[in-house]
């Protein structure tokens, strides 16, 4: 049975920069950082644009403390009316289930309402990581708010 933690806000971007925002792997390195740092297997970096398919990660908390791998599996569910959606049905040798949904929709005012949304399984250790999600979703969430206030000028070359 899985533990589903949901986290929302508001950010200052409309929903168009959001949606090209979270669909780039240079938007999951800036908000997951310094908590976590993903680093690619395989030799080779993770692709520009999310497309469908499955990425292996090692994840490293603080950018160096190594706490295993974790499949990265991107689809694009169907829009639901002006909500769109990137999910990542993600597992690992730790966490059996980490089932993230992406919510973008139109918000008041040209803003855009974020919802992250992540269905947890991880056995015995299933308390001790939802409570290090709602952390995690709560930190990426205010990097994304700063981001989109600063126009996303920390992730322009």
């Amino acid at each position: 049975m899985a533990t589903v933690v949901t986290l929302s806000t508001t950010l200052a971007c409309t929903p168009d920069e959001a949606w090209e925002q979270v669909q780039t792997s240079a938007l999951l390195m800036h908000v997951a950082a310094p908590l976590i740092r993903f680093t690619p297997q395989g030799g080779r970096p993770f692709p520009e644009i999310w497309m469908p398919g499955e990425y292996r990660a090692w994840m490293w908390l603080f950018g160096i403390v190594p706490i295993g791998w974790q499949a990265v599996v991107i689809s694009h569910p169907a829009q639901d009316g002006e909500t769109r959606f990137i999910r990542d049905n993600g597992y690992g040798p730790l966490i059996r289930r980490w089932d993230h949904c992406i919510a973008i929709v139109p918000g008041e005012g040209g803003t855009t309402h974020y919802t992250d949304k992540v269905a947890i399984e991880a056995g015995l250790l299933t308390p001790l990581i939802v409570a290090f999600a709602r952390a995690f979703y709560g930190h990426r969430q205010r990097r994304w708010r700063a981001l989109a206030r600063s126009g996303f000028s920390a992730l322009k070359r």
